[in-house]
């Protein structure tokens, strides 16, 4: 005779795994006789665990007759969510001491345009190849909003740009390039055909900036610069991303100075030239190279992270970094 369906406990108890364990035994035996003998256990704990199951769920999972044990449709539904729980129950020690010793977790990592030419893309390539337990979670972000996002706890580390040795005191750093900056010019420019410009002459011209509140060690060197030949900034326009500034270069709004990694962004119309390239007017009517007489401004990108203890995710990606940067 057919078992009636168990009514539903208002306020079941948590069914635990062991009961879980004895209902797949049931399910692929279809005998409870055998199920109990495969779990080494007498049957009634096994009638009971199913029993359990059943009134916590409000429903039958299990047809019982005297000759036969047969799934009802709820069961079977049940059966592979049933195999997956025990899997991963049984895994969870092992995903444990792997969290435990960086090998699986995620690192939320803010960075700056200027890493995201060249160097990022190729980091996460290799970085994903040797810890695919490890997920980067990538967001662009200005330094600025990188400090804000640290403070809120919603970014576990940073790639940052400043000027050198200038990395945020509040935070853990490694450096992780040195590069100069450079000048982008529209292409037309009669300064830009020259063989060897002026540096006075550039130091003339309009200039697209960034904003100091993302940039303010490297804002300040490079207003340093113009301070130091007697020259005033004619801020013509601002602008955040490096991509922009070298777009608005191309409309004639005025030169940029710019990391050198952003020549990577080949853009038409505009020109990079290197401090090299500059001459310096001297005493009399002498001239001589500029980057041999003038303290060029240089910048830094570092990997920034929170003081203290840290995930040992975090720990596996800051050694790869660390790695890198040699």
């Amino acid at each position: 005779m057919t078992t009636s369906p168990p009514a539903a406990a208002a306020a079941s108890p948590p069914i635990e795994l062991r009961a879980w364990r004895q209902f797949v035994a049931v399910a692929e035996e279809l005998h409870f006789g055998r199920a109990a003998q495969r779990l080494h256990m007498t049957q009634p704990p096994v009638t009971q665990a199913i029993a359990q199951i059943e009134r916590a769920l409000g429903v039958r999972l299990f047809d019982r007759t005297r000759r036969r044990v047969a799934m009802t449709p709820a069961g079977e539904a049940l059966l592979p969510d049933v195999r997956e729980l025990l899997a991963r129950a049984q895994a969870l020690p092992a995903r444990a001491r792997a969290a435990a010793a960086g090998e699986v977790g995620r690192v939320r990592l803010a960075f700056v345009s200027t890493v995201g030419f060249e160097r990022l893309p190729t980091w996460v390539r290799e970085f994903h190849a040797e810890q695919p337990g490890v997920a980067l979670e990538l967001v662009e972000a200005t330094g600025d909003v990188q400090l804000e996002a640290f403070a809120r706890g919603e970014i576990d580390a940073g790639l940052m740009l400043h000027s050198p040795g200038q990395a945020p005191a509040s935070l853990a750093s490694l450096a992780v390039s040195v590069e100069p900056l450079v000048l982008a010019m529209p292409a037309q420019h009669p300064l830009a055909r020259a063989r060897a410009p002026a540096l006075g002459q550039l130091l003339e011209q309009p200039l697209v900036m960034f904003p100091r509140r993302i940039l303010p060690s490297l804002h300040d060197a490079v207003l340093a610069l113009y301070q130091r030949h007697g020259r005033v900034p004619r801020i013509a326009q601002e602008a955040i991303q490096m991509q922009t500034i070298v777009n608005l270069v191309w409309g004639g709004l005025g030169m940029a100075w710019v990391p050198q990694s952003v020549t990577s962004f080949r853009r038409a119309g505009v020109v990079y030239r290197p401090a090299a390239d500059f001459v310096a007017d001297t005493a009399g009517t002498a001239r001589r190279r500029a980057s041999s007489s003038i303290d060029f401004p240089a910048c830094e990108t570092s990997l920034v992270w929170p003081a203290g203890d840290i995930a040992p995710a975090l720990v596996r990606f800051v050694e790869f970094v660390r790695g890198r940067s040699r």
